[in-house]
């Protein structure tokens, strides 16, 4: 029989799959593409999501994020503080995440998912209803927290295979 935290390892590794086709096989130039000005890149989208999930998952657990912890911050050496996830940014700093690989998208994200997976799979159903933001009506329990990066998480991936298939098929 299947745990919670069975099915939340398993959550973040298909968001992982999804994460990795997106990407695949595509260059900087392909990655950085966006489909109109005020769209999102690939590469943007892949970004985004994960520094989401690594934000909002280092916050829940306690721990410091990967972005800077392991040294991905300075490698992909964006115009961007080291707290910034993407949220509410402007076409312009959507254009900004260029000169970025595959490689270095989905090393990230492994390195995210990694973290992530370690942590869930450690999870009681108990511990899902501890309370981890009290800035909401109701407060977001841990349980809410991570079927929402889940589902933030597979939006977007969900987005970017729309531009990799766009770009394919232009």
């Amino acid at each position: 029989m299947a745990t919670t935290a069975d099915l939340l390892v398993d959550a973040f590794g298909r968001v992982r799959e999804a994460v990795q086709e997106a990407v695949a096989d595509l260059g900087p130039d392909e990655l950085a593409a966006r489909p109109g000005d005020g769209a999102n890149s690939i590469a943007w989208l892949v970004w985004h999501l994960t520094r989401v999930q690594d934000d909002h998952l280092a916050d829940v657990a306690g721990t410091g994020q990967v972005w800077t912890a392991q040294g991905w911050y300075e490698r992909f050496g964006l115009p961007f503080p080291p707290e910034a996830t993407g949220y509410g940014h402007t076409g312009d700093q959507v254009a900004a995440v260029r000169e970025v690989t595959a490689d270095l998208l989905t090393g990230y994200h492994d390195a995210v998912c990694d973290t992530t997976v370690r942590y869930v799979a450690a999870l009681a159903d108990a511990d899902l209803d501890r309370i981890v933001d009290e800035a909401w009506t109701p407060p977001v329990t841990l349980g809410v927290r991570l079927v929402s990066v889940i589902d933030d998480d597979l939006q977007h991936a969900g987005q970017a295979a729309y531009v990799r298939g766009l770009l394919r098929a232009g």
